[in-house]
């Protein structure tokens, strides 16, 4: 039996960008620790196959396809879970894109996305639902920063800028809805092997990232898992506007032999 503060049960989750990597590993560890969650994405057959995995778990789940691009879209998908499970106590922001170029060739239409997505696809789902959040007085919000958010990687400006600028994000919507209860913050990653990152991390930057990490090794995804279940829980009812590190003492790092 678990602590009673860090319980989920009775809780309902909506994880956007919640369908593979990272996003994928919390939802799945958010309904292990109770929760009925709402894993989702833009791809409709990783949507069903997420919420197959969370109503295996004995979950309440909702197959709803959602793109954060899209307010419209955004909208749906909180109305929907409304209607069929109830009021959203947490949403964890895991929705997110890069692409490595150098900074003097990044085009207007890439910069733009990235940002589209992984700033303001956060923006948009903090707002409509924490409006629910603020009138109900309850709610726990938890953003996907990174690394980056504190310090720069080689020719991944847009991301970097983006995930800076979700810190920030962070800070100002716990600072405006501290009082109405709900808490908001985030979650850095370190450098954790993924789909999208496998062939980075087999490359030469991959060596100098370990190399930077103390504990000599890549992080595993279900690392990141008490972090989110704890940030989601009553546990953290006084932990606000916190960056929540996760990252085999990178950020920690000066020389490290």
């Amino acid at each position: 039996m678990g602590h009673p503060a860090l319980e989920l049960t009775g809780k309902t989750a909506v994880v956007i960008g919640g369908t593979s990597g990272i996003g994928l590993t919390l939802a799945l560890g958010l309904a292990d620790a109770g929760a009925n969650v709402i894993a989702t994405g833009r791809r409709a057959d990783l949507v069903r196959e997420a919420s197959t995995a969370i109503a295996e778990r004995g979950r309440r789940t909702l197959d709803f396809p959602c793109d954060v691009t899209e307010r419209s879209s955004v909208q749906a998908l909180h109305d929907a879970i409304a209607k069929n499970i109830g009021p959203v106590d947490i949403l964890l922001n895991s929705a997110g894109v890069t692409k490595r170029q150098p900074t003097l060739d990044v085009t207007d239409e890439d910069w733009n996305r990235i940002i589209e997505v992984n700033l303001n696809g956060v923006l948009r789902a903090c707002q409509v639902f924490g409006r629910s959040m603020v009138q109900r007085g309850y709610g726990r919000i938890i953003n996907i920063a990174s690394l980056t958010s504190f310090v720069a990687m080689y020719e991944v400006a847009a991301y970097s800028a983006s995930k800076a600028a979700v810190a920030g994000l962070t800070k100002s919507l716990a600072v405006e809805w501290a009082a109405k209860g709900v808490c908001v913050n985030a979650i850095a990653p370190g450098v954790f092997r993924t789909d999208l990152n496998t062939k980075l991390l087999d490359s030469p930057r991959g060596e100098e990232l370990l190399m930077r990490t103390p504990m000599r090794r890549f992080g595993k995804l279900e690392e990141l898992v008490g972090a989110a279940v704890f940030l989601a829980s009553d546990s953290a009812s006084f932990v606000n506007g916190h960056v929540l590190v996760v990252d085999g003492g990178f950020l920690a790092s000066g020389v490290n032999q």
